[in-house]
């Protein structure tokens, strides 16, 4: 932990110096108070980062300053850190550039073309300029995500055609919501506006599928009266992400994390969510029915718990036309449920945020977690088997989002 440690202060520090450079390039001519004045905030600021982020990972275990303090450090040094990073390469490619055609040069008996530029702004600065500017589109945006983007919670709709769908249950509406993660929240007041527009759409039955919290059962606590009050006429249903079991903390007893992980349970129960840990239910409408399954985080990758177990979900389970499941990780899909359960129509998932970061434009959508799942936002389809995988509501590490808004999907299933 200390060596990775040193090791990323050392990186931090070196993108810090390789930026400065620029920083020091545009401030040559300037008077030298103010150029002065302009590296000690320079350096300042990147010190008080620094020192603030050391801070944080010290009392990372305190789930208040964990909340608080923490989450505000890291996203502050992350969106200045990779701000610099983006001037740094732009600044890179031309010294790399500049030493080819100097190593060029000297072994072409130190022929080199390219001359000083005579008048006007020299190379150098235009450059260092440019570095700036180019740092300062990450920055912006990432700062917009944090104050603006990450609460602006957007109604998802999609019609999803149903094989066999009994004719009562034709139309039905269906409300997901996914990786809350109450311990990135200040405020209560964005979980109102999300019931409130949850409860304007008037679902038939409300899903939710995962990561209630961050870390620990009591980032929800304060949230129980708010949740309390979403309802449906065929009930509100959730599930447990791979982030409520408590695996990211060092907890002082294994009996310490168990009460943890029972506590949320509990919150579930509170809230008059019906958490569904590897079982099923079944969802009736004027004497006609389809399943409901529900099993715990299940992951591709090895450092997600599989815990999710679709054979003891589905024991006892009567036999009905269509069966809709709910599994946080949307890898499960094809890892599982495309191969082993071909019985099961529909699909909920979230866990992946969209990454929090991509773009999504009209006929054209990307994000870096593409790269990382089959399946990481929207509908996806296999014959007559489907996912949908919902961007999240909240929001963790990064405290904002950029181009992918936080999701409340309402679906409606419709006969195939």
């Amino acid at each position: 932990m200390f060596i990775r440690f040193i090791i990323l202060f050392t990186v931090l520090l070196l993108i810090d110096y390789y930026f400065f450079q620029a920083i020091r390039t545009i401030s040559i001519g300037w008077p030298e108070a103010k150029r002065i004045w302009t590296y000690r905030i320079y350096w300042g600021f990147s010190a008080f980062s620094l020192l603030f982020g050391i801070f944080a990972l010290i009392t990372y275990q305190n789930p208040w300053f964990s909340k608080y303090i923490y989450l505000y450090t890291f996203c502050v040094i992350f969106v200045v850190v990779i701000s610099k990073l983006f001037g740094s390469i732009f600044l890179l490619a031309d010294d790399l550039q500049r030493l080819f055609r100097s190593l060029v040069g000297f072994f072409n008996l130190g022929i080199a073309g390219g001359g000083a530029p005579q008048g006007g702004i020299s190379r150098a600065k235009f450059l260092s300029y440019t570095a700036l500017a180019v740092s300062a589109i990450p920055f912006t945006s990432m700062i917009y995500g944090m104050v603006k983007t990450a609460f602006d919670f957007t109604i998802r709709r999609k019609t999803i055609p149903i094989s066999n769908l009994p004719k009562s249950f034709e139309g039905l509406r269906i409300a997901q919501i996914s990786d809350i993660h109450s311990g990135s929240f200040a405020s209560d007041e964005p979980f109102r506006l999300a019931v409130e527009m949850i409860m304007n759409e008037k679902p038939d039955v409300i899903f939710f599928t995962g990561d209630l919290v961050n870390d620990r059962s009591v980032e929800a606590d304060r949230h129980i009266e708010t949740w309390k009050k979403l309802s449906a006429p065929l009930g509100v249903f959730s599930i447990l992400g791979n982030h409520d079991y408590g695996d990211y903390v060092e907890w002082e007893t294994r009996e310490a994390k168990d009460a943890n992980l029972q506590r949320l349970k509990d919150i579930h129960k509170e809230m008059g969510w019906d958490l569904l840990n590897n079982e099923h239910r079944i969802l009736e409408r004027n004497g006609e029915s389809i399943g409901l399954l529900g099993v715990e985080n299940w992951g591709e990758a090895l450092r997600f718990p599989r815990k999710g177990d679709l054979v003891k979900a589905k024991a006892g389970m009567p036999e009905v036309p269509v069966k809709i499941l709910l599994s946080h990780d949307p890898s499960h899909w094809h890892a599982q449920v495309l191969k082993d359960h071909t019985d099961i129509n529909l699909t909920l998932s979230g866990h992946t945020h969209g990454f929090q970061f991509g773009i999504e434009i009209p006929g054209f959508k990307w994000s870096p977690s593409q790269y990382v799942y089959k399946q990481w936002a929207g509908l996806y389809s296999n014959k007559d088997q489907h996912i949908y995988v919902n961007r999240g509501l909240g929001f963790l590490g990064y405290l904002g989002r950029v181009g992918i808004k936080p999701e409340i999907t309402i679906l409606e299933l419709t006969s195939a």
